[in-house]
């Protein structure tokens, strides 16, 4: 039995072969992958909420991202303040504007309330 030991300390380690550039392709893929699927989309989104907050305007028509439908009546470096109904106005920060809304829904919507 002390044959078969001795004969597994005398051998040698296999020699480790270092990956060059084709070793790195794999991990580089998921990064760029990665990339495009989650980083660049949220850039593009937080550009354009920038934008649009940017072009806000006295009378624009805007929802809160708690889905709060106004009419900007003041604006702030910080602060809008929205009409939400005849002469009911709130304040919210800039940038819980979610969205801009197309001229005239503010009131439609406003048209239908007072109709019920």
């Amino acid at each position: 039995m002390s044959f078969l030991i001795s004969d597994a300390l005398a051998q040698t380690a296999p020699t480790a072969v270092q990956p060059g550039f084709e070793g790195m392709l794999f991990p580089l893929g998921i990064l760029i992958f990665f990339y495009f699927l989650f980083i660049r989309p949220q850039s593009k989104r937080t550009k354009e909420q920038k934008q649009m907050l940017a072009a806000l305007g006295k009378g624009a028509e805007v929802v809160t991202t708690g889905g709060i439908l106004g009419k900007v009546a003041e604006l702030d470096d910080n602060f809008v303040k929205l009409e939400v109904s005849d002469n009911s106005f709130i304040q919210v920060q800039r940038h819980a504007i979610a969205n801009m809304m197309p001229k005239g829904t503010y009131k439609t919507l406003n048209s239908k309330k007072t109709k019920e």
